[in-house]
């Protein structure tokens, strides 16, 4: 549907510079912004790259594996349908750490993953209690360093490109807790409306 509002957009605007002749100018603009997302994509690489790189000396000293044991009884919590030793917390926890540092890219593999091994535990196409919670986290937009932001605004020569982390970090906590409070707060109208999940 998004795409087709995007395509009807963008006939219409072209159809009104047809009309309007201003066809020239939407050629340029065109052209331009092409060369601009071959830019910044080039940029974004080699910032994610790094990050990537970082992720992965982290985890070869054993770095992301202390971040685990912090969140793992956070996360034992949150999802109490899903037994301790299940490969499926291993999963959600590296969603989790991948997404603190910006790194959805890496951190997608992992969601999917978590989200195939939740549906084998529930045993149904229908949505689990824990399938609800891991996506209501993942779009509370859990990040603590923005590496993709930092990128665009130092293609963008930003005078200081890391100055959002505090206020990212203190966005992070607020529509987390919002997020975890909704869900909560859902599931519990649900079991008192329907006697159970």
């Amino acid at each position: 549907m998004v795409n087709i509002i995007w395509a009807c957009m963008a006939m219409i605007g072209i159809i009104y510079a047809m009309f309007n002749g201003t066809m020239e100018q939407v050629n340029n603009a065109l052209f331009e912004s092409a060369g601009e997302a071959v830019t910044l994509s080039i940029g974004l690489i080699s910032i994610l790259v790094f990050w990537l790189g970082i992720m992965n000396i982290a985890e070869k000293a054993g770095i992301l594996k202390v971040l685990t044991s912090i969140f793992k009884p956070i996360v034992i919590r949150l999802f109490p349908e899903i037994p301790k030793d299940h490969p499926t917390l291993g999963y959600i926890l590296s969603n989790i750490t991948a997404n603190l540092f910006g790194l959805g890219n890496a951190a997608t593999p992992m969601g999917i993953k978590a989200m195939e091994q939740m549906k084998q535990l529930s045993g149904t196409d229908k949505a689990s209690r824990s399938m609800i919670t891991f996506l209501a986290l993942n779009t509370s937009s859990l990040t603590i360093i923005p590496t993709t932001v930092i990128a665009i605004r130092m293609q963008h020569h930003s005078a200081s490109p890391t100055e959002i982390v505090g206020t990212t970090i203190l966005a992070t906590i607020c529509s987390t807790i919002g997020a975890i409070c909704v869900d909560r707060l859902f599931y519990k109208m649900n079991k008192s409306k329907y006697g159970g999940d």
